[in-house]
């Protein structure tokens, strides 16, 4: 029997452990979507204690204390971090096979040293070990991002953000590189108008421009397009149920935006069109800049609305949704395409019955010009699981090349997460060596080695021009 969590943890083979011990394991991590606070780097906080660095803003957790009987003054109330973190070692035990459990015990053994299980019994003593590192220089935010090989930081930013802690941390020569992403949904969402015209008022103000009908609207976007590429940025970022691709005259979307700036209702199929037409040219200027346009597909937001009336959104009520995703997302890449303006795109799915229609879906664009050009992306959010990388793995190599995948990514707001990075690594090595033992692959180590390489690694460094 296995000891849990040991150095060949989830390498299954020897094959499997000679991959990743020599090709996987010491590869510099490039996690090049999350949701990381760039202030919180640029500041070089220490946190003064685990639970404010582990349990704040993770809803991950937060759902599972739930699902055990954890009240919520204990989850994002009002008790003592010190009982927030108490209430979680209790709940640990209950996680058996959820990811957490993985989790939460790989991080407390690479960031702290700490073999010992977390639970009641132990809770008090982990504790004070963690909140006694966490106050030495070594556990400030930029040297975590150091000792963990973090090469590369991809915040996500709305196109309102000065970014001043992105130029501060250029200024300050920091070694990890920290660039800014355009994430611009908040403002092609006509599902809000009242919400939609304060974030154009507050763009006139970020723009010094006056905004009052769509050609001034997307000026000011774009704008703040080209800022966020003075600034480094090289990628975009939308998270949406799923692709937007009505048919639209520009004069239709002209009138459109009228009745908004109005505070007239739109009809549902108005709004459909609104939404069309901006991501459209979110797409061209991102292929303007030879950026990479990437697309988080699939979550059912939001769900518990008496839960979201009192905490807000992102904090544990989003699930996997079932939207029809293929023919929309066609017709909008081959808009793209007709007319050779389809940037790199990565497409990252939520349902998993829909990972095939994904993997065949980048297919259909790929042109020779890049390698990888259309990336089907690593399983994320409710997927980023040993399953569901599996799975994404799995239909990528049975549809398009595994080979050319450009790793995994955190996508989290936690500097807790980068072993995630080390957890898809041993699970790919383990696929790939379970297939050379079988053989259904050659005993070609320094290949298959060099594949492993790309995919923790070179293939993103290449891909984003890191």
């Amino acid at each position: 029997m296995k000891n849990f969590l040991d150095q060949d943890f989830l390498l299954q083979t020897k094959t499997a452990q000679r991959l990743y011990h020599e090709f996987a394991s010491h590869q510099p991590i490039i996690d090049y979507h999350c949701h990381l606070p760039p202030d919180q780097i640029a500041d070089d906080i220490n946190f003064k204690n685990i639970t404010q660095i582990w349990l704040y803003g993770d809803h991950y957790k937060w759902r599972a204390m739930r699902a055990n009987g954890v009240n919520e003054a204990y989850i994002t109330g009002n008790k003592t971090d010190e009982e927030k973190f108490t209430a979680w070692a209790a709940t640990v035990p209950y996680t058996l096979r959820n990811p957490l459990y993985h989790w939460t015990h790989l991080e407390l053994q690479r960031y702290f040293g700490i073999n010992e299980l977390l639970s009641p019994a132990s809770a008090q003593k982990i504790y004070a070990q963690c909140n006694e590192k966490l106050q030495s220089p070594e556990f400030s935010i930029r040297n975590i991002l150091k000792s963990k090989n973090v090469e590369v930081v991809g915040t996500t930013d709305d196109p309102l953000d000065n970014l001043s802690y992105h130029q501060k941390l250029k200024q300050d020569a920091f070694s990890v590189k920290v660039l800014p992403a355009y994430r611009p949904d908040k403002a092609m969402n006509a599902d809000d108008i009242a919400g939609l015209n304060k974030y154009i008022d507050q763009l006139e103000a970020v723009a010094n421009v006056s905004i009052s009908n769509i050609d001034e609207y997307l000026s000011a976007l774009k704008a703040r397009h080209d800022y966020f590429a003075e600034n480094g940025c090289k990628l975009s970022d939308h998270g949406l149920e799923q692709i937007y691709a009505e048919d639209y005259t520009d004069a239709e979307i002209a009138a459109i935006f009228t009745k908004i700036r109005s505070n007239e209702v739109l009809l549902p199929l108005e709004i459909l069109k609104f939404k069309s037409a901006m991501l459209y040219y979110f797409a061209i200027w991102d292929h303007e800049k030879g950026w990479v346009q990437q697309f988080h597909l699939g979550a059912l937001r939001n769900n518990n609305a008496r839960a979201l009336a009192n905490l807000g959104p992102d904090t544990g009520w989003d699930s996997i949704g079932d939207f029809a995703q293929g023919r929309a997302l066609s017709k909008f890449l081959n808009r793209l395409d007709t007319t050779n303006q389809l940037a790199k795109t990565i497409i990252y799915n939520l349902n998993p019955a829909d990972n095939e229609l994904f993997a065949t879906m980048v297919g259909n664009y790929n042109d020779g010009s890049v390698a990888g050009k259309m990336q089907f992306g690593s399983a994320w959010w409710f997927l980023d699981q040993k399953d569901g990388m599996i799975k994404q793995m799995n239909a990528l190599s049975n549809m398009g090349l595994l080979s050319r995948l450009v790793g995994m990514l955190t996508d989290s707001r936690s500097f807790m997460s980068f072993p995630r990075h080390e957890y898809f690594r041993r699970l790919l090595c383990n696929l790939l060596g379970d297939d050379i033992e079988n053989g259904e692959l050659p005993n070609d180590i320094e290949w298959t080695g060099k594949i492993v390489s790309d995919i923790c690694y070179f293939n993103a460094k290449n891909y984003f021009n890191f």
